[in-house]
C-alpha cells in the first residue's frame, strides 16, 4: 500500500486539506472557508484525524500558507504566519499547532512556493531546473525553483510586491497595497482591477481596455523576473489568469519590453510554450501541499 501524505493549502479565503500519494495522486480531500486561527486550525486536524481512522497512518505533512510567513527552522517562530494583513492571524503557529496534535512532521512554505514545486514535479514544470509561478488573484503571490531547489533567502520570495513602473498620466490609480501602493499586487490584483474600473474583473469585457493595462503590468514585472531569475518557464496562475485574452497579451507585451536582449528561442518562437497557464488548474496548491509532505520524506 502507498505511503499516505497530508497536504494543506492554507489560503487566506480557504483551507484545503487532502490526502494523496508520491504520484500526486489525491484520495480524499475537503475545502472549507478561513475563519479564525482556533476554528480553521481544529477543522483541518479533525480532517486529518478522520482520515488516519479511515485509511491508515498519515506518514508526513506539507503546508503551502499565505503568508508572510517565518521559513527559518531556527528561529523561536519557524512556522508562524508572522504580521500578515489577514485580520487575527498575525504570530500564528500553523506548524505547531499541527505537529502536536497530529504527532507527525510537518513541511512549510509558502502557498505559492508549494504551487511552483506542484507544477515542477507533475505540471508545467516538468523535466524543467529553473521554474517561475505567479498567481493572479485575489492577491499577487511568486514561487519558483531554481535547480530544482525552491527560492528561499532572508524570507521567501514576495513577487507580488516588486516595484513597477506606472504612468500616472495613463493610469492615475494610485494602488491599493497598504505599504506600497503601486506595487504589482496594489496595479494588477483582482481588488485592484475591481477598485479602478468599478466592478469585478470577471466582468470586465475581453475588449475593455482593463485587460491592455492588466497585460501591460504584468509583462513589466515577467521582465524583471527573466532578468534577475532566469527561468526556463513561467507559469501564470489564479483567477484572474482565468481570462483566455490575457496570455497572448502578455506573451506579446513581454517581447516587446525584453526587445530581444535577452538571446534565446524560449523567447520568440517558443513564447506560447514559455508563458502559460498551470498544468495542475486550481490543484496546483493543494498538490504542492502533498509535494512538500513528499519532499521531507525523500
Amino acid at each position: 500500500m502507498a505511503e499516505l501524505l497530508g497536504g494543506i493549502e492554507a489560503g487566506g479565503t480557504k483551507f484545503v486539506c487532502a490526502v494523496g500519494n508520491r504520484q500526486g495522486e489525491l484520495l480524499v480531500e475537503e475545502r472549507f472557508p478561513t475563519t479564525d486561527p482556533s476554528e480553521t486550525l481544529a477543522r483541518a486536524i479533525e480532517f486529518f484525524r478522520s482520515q488516519q481512522r479511515r485509511l491508515g497512518p498519515i506518514r508526513t505533512l506539507g503546508i503551502g500558507s499565505f503568508g508572510p510567513i517565518d521559513l527559518h527552522k531556527d528561529s523561536p517562530t519557524y512556522g508562524h504566519i508572522t504580521a500578515t494583513p489577514k485580520p487575527g492571524w498575525s504570530h500564528t503557529d500553523v506548524v505547531g499547532a499541527m505537529r502536536n496534535e497530529l504527532n507527525i512532521p510537518v513541511e512549510f512554505d509558502t502557498d505559492v512556493n508549494a504551487a511552483a514545486l506542484a507544477e515542477w514535479r507533475w505540471g508545467a514544470g516538468q523535466g524543467l531546473e529553473n521554474l517561475v509561478y505567479l498567481t493572479v488573484g485575489t492577491g499577487i503571490g511568486g514561487g519558483g525553483l531554481i535547480s530544482g531547489r525552491l527560492i528561499h533567502g532572508l524570507v521567501h520570495p514576495e513577487m507580488g510586491h516588486v516595484r513597477i513602473p506606472r504612468d500616472a498620466e495613463q493610469d492615475p490609480f494610485p494602488g491599493t497595497c497598504p505599504f506600497h501602493g503601486d506595487c504589482l499586487e496594489g496595479l494588477a490584483s483582482g481588488p485592484a482591477m475591481a477598485k479602478r474600473w468599478g466592478q469585478p474583473a470577471e466582468s470586465l469585457a475581453a475588449d475593455h481596455s482593463a485587460w491592455d493595462l492588466e497585460a501591460h503590468y504584468l509583462a513589466l514585472a515577467l521582465a524583471n523576473f527573466v532578468c534577475t531569475l532566469s527561468p526556463q518557464r513561467i507559469v501564470l496562475g489564479g483567477g484572474v489568469m482565468e481570462q483566455s485574452q490575457l496570455f497572448p497579451l502578455v506573451r506579446q507585451k513581454l517581447q516587446q519590453l525584453l526587445n530581444d536582449y535577452v538571446a534565446s528561442p524560449a523567447l520568440t518562437e517558443g513564447i506560447d510554450q514559455y508563458v502559460v497557464p498551470p498544468g495542475l488548474a486550481e490543484r496546483a496548491g493543494v498538490l504542492g501541499a502533498i509535494a512538500l509532505a513528499a519532499r521531507l520524506i525523500e
